[in-house]
């Protein structure tokens, strides 16, 4: 790690020390005599030596630190670039005082609640981070969380200084043997695993986005949620926190695991739900928690049972925190922001993605398509989740579009239901080949004037939630295209659809026969859900058909089991607008 991080230092030091070029404009050193005047950086949180070191080389630096909002404001305005850790918070009033001056938001660290990403990009300002200098720090805390909780190091010290020695409570439990259920399969998620494997455990993981060559690779089993749920000793959770991860842990799951399992959280507090967890523990069906994060940071401690719980080990949200991993974080985010100023583009981006006015104004019809049909496509996904992206795009053009941008729209609409990655031009293919996602293009050259005539996204799986998404060649099909500034879907499966869709649809398969429509809509007007529109695609007469109908809100498990009772229904399922306004 240490010679990897001089490595980092050299390269970036030989890099700041070249002439630059920002938009025309030539920006050296500032010590070479008649270069013009140096950036100037904001660091308003204490950030790793080597970085303020490297980056005092380029640019002139302020740290100042624990400003208020105030203060940060009257500041702003002198500033091209500012670096932050979580407790600053760049709000849309940060970025009009800056009155366009700043050019870069740098976040020393992996998440970005703290900054009004939309802010910055209506002020062209580029939001980059830091997000992998710490994987092996937060994969350590999550193990050493593991054998504390095991082997109640907590309780048994705080236990020998209160002047006990009290060796029979405080017996704990072997790891060798034990199966250890990874959720999450990323880059933290993947180290945990290779941990546990060398503790002698037998490590499954969910992810639908992992790769099954990268788990078998570690020697870990992918798994659906409710396998892991069944099988695993030890739980620990590497998931972003996303709507659909959100309460992932609560008293429905709990009771499907095995009594007296264990559970580690490094990942997002609110992935569990704490008044859950609590009865669980109360119960005994979960025998122990180590949490290192919470819903609310810092928790409410007064009458907080979940925290004073005996068998509840706690950290003050610690995974990051080692010198190591401080320092990496810097050089990592220094190096962000350094290539921001320069114009470059950063794989390490989180906001807008950098294209030229010209190709972005042509294509922005489309790009809404594009993220819409991703969005629909892996909303038919099942939990097994699926192998690869197929994109083809028809265009007057061939192979002279320029799809870049298309394509991280798509990506960015598979991708953002289940990660807190914000996905652009620059880290699309990035953040895709991290989770074991297989990209691939095809343009087919259409006639008409259309920078686009049309657009397709398919994905490589066993099966959907929705049988009818499923096309004659195993593969979850959806297409579309845009009409009068308008995207629709086309097609999904081997069904001619016409869908203009904003809100929630509800999708079924049924019999070409009478009676489907009004049993369906009799259905929903007991549970007094509102019906936007109603479109049916068939295969044939009195063969299949699929009906798409727009409904205003999202249907309950209860009202869904209804309409699969009708009469003549095969199937259904419900997606959310995949189309954004």
């Amino acid at each position: 790690m240490q010679a990897q991080m001089l490595q980092q230092r050299q390269v970036l030091r030989a890099r700041l020390l070249a002439p630059r070029v920002v938009k025309g404009a030539s920006i050296v050193p500032h010590a070479v005599a008649g270069g013009p005047t140096k950036p100037t950086v904001l660091v308003s949180e204490k950030l790793g030596q080597a970085g303020i070191d490297l980056l005092s080389q380029y640019a002139t630096v302020d740290t100042s630190y624990n400003l208020t909002p105030d203060q940060l404001a009257a500041k702003i305005s002198l500033c091209d670039a500012l670096i932050v850790r979580s407790a600053t918070k760049v709000t849309r009033q940060v970025f009009e005082a800056a009155k366009g001056r700043l050019k870069v938001v740098g976040r020393a660290g992996v998440g970005i609640d703290n900054v009004d990403l939309a802010a910055a990009t209506e002020y062209g300002c580029l939001v980059v981070n830091a997000p992998t200098a710490n994987t092996v720090a937060a994969a350590e805390h999550g193990i050493a969380l593991l054998c504390a909780m095991a082997r109640n190091v907590s309780q048994a010290d705080a236990s020998i200084k209160s002047g006990k020695w009290d060796r029979n409570t405080y017996v704990g439990t072997s790891l060798v043997g034990k199966t250890l259920a990874v959720v999450g399969f990323g880059k933290v998620g993947s180290e945990v695993a290779r941990r546990g494997k060398g503790l002698g455990m037998n490590v499954v993981a969910y992810d639908p986005y992992a790769s099954a060559e990268k788990a078998a690779a570690l020697g870990v089993q992918l798994v659906s949620f409710e396998d892991a749920l069944k099988q695993g000793d030890f739980f620990s959770l590497h998931m972003p926190l996303t709507p659909s991860t959100k309460n992932l842990f609560n008293d429905a799951t709990f009771a499907k695991t095995k009594k007296g399992c264990r559970i580690i959280n490094v990942a997002r507090g609110g992935v569990i739900d704490e008044d859950a967890l609590l009865r669980a523990l109360k119960s005994g069906q979960v025998a122990q928690a180590a949490l290192d994060v919470f819903a609310e940071e810092p928790p409410k401690f007064e009458g907080n049972e979940l925290i004073k719980h005996p068998n509840v080990i706690c950290t003050p949200h610690l995974g990051a925190s080692t010198t190591e991993a401080q320092e990496g974080v810097a050089i990592e985010v220094v190096e962000a922001v350094v290539d921001a100023l320069m114009g470059k583009l950063s794989p390490n981006a989180v906001n807008a993605p950098m294209v030229p006015a010209e190709i972005l104004k042509e294509l922005q019809p489309y790009i809404s398509l594009a993220e819409g049909l991703g969005k629909a496509a892996v909303s038919l996904v099942n939990e097994t989740g699926f192998t690869d992206v197929n994109i083809t795009y028809s265009s007057p053009r061939g192979d002279d579009l320029d799809t870049r941008l298309l394509r991280a729209m798509v990506v960015k609409g598979i991708l953002e239901e289940y990660t807190t990655a914000k996905v652009n031009l620059v880290n699309a293919d990035l953040l895709a080949k991290n989770r074991g996602i297989k990209i691939s293009e095809v343009t087919v050259r259409s006639e008409g004037s259309d920078v686009l005539s049309g657009l397709s996204v398919s994905l490589g799986t066993g099966s959907s939630k929705f049988s009818a998404a499923v096309d004659k060649t195993g593969r979850i099909y959806v297409e579309g295209e845009v009409r009068n500034g308008a995207p629709f879907i086309t097609k999904i499966g081997n069904f001619d659809v016409e869908l203009s869709v904003q809100g929630f649809v509800l999708l079924t398969r049924q019999v070409d026969q009478p009676g489907i429509v009004a049993g369906v809509s009799s259905v929903l007007a007991k549970e007094d859900i509102n019906i936007s529109f109603m479109t049916v695609g068939r295969t044939g007469k009195n063969k299949e058909a699929i009906m798409a109908i727009g409904i205003d809100q999202e249907p309950s498990e209860a009202t869904l089991a209804a309409v699969n009772s009708v009469k003549g229904i095969i199937e259904a399922t419900v997606f959310r607008e995949p189309f954004t306004a």
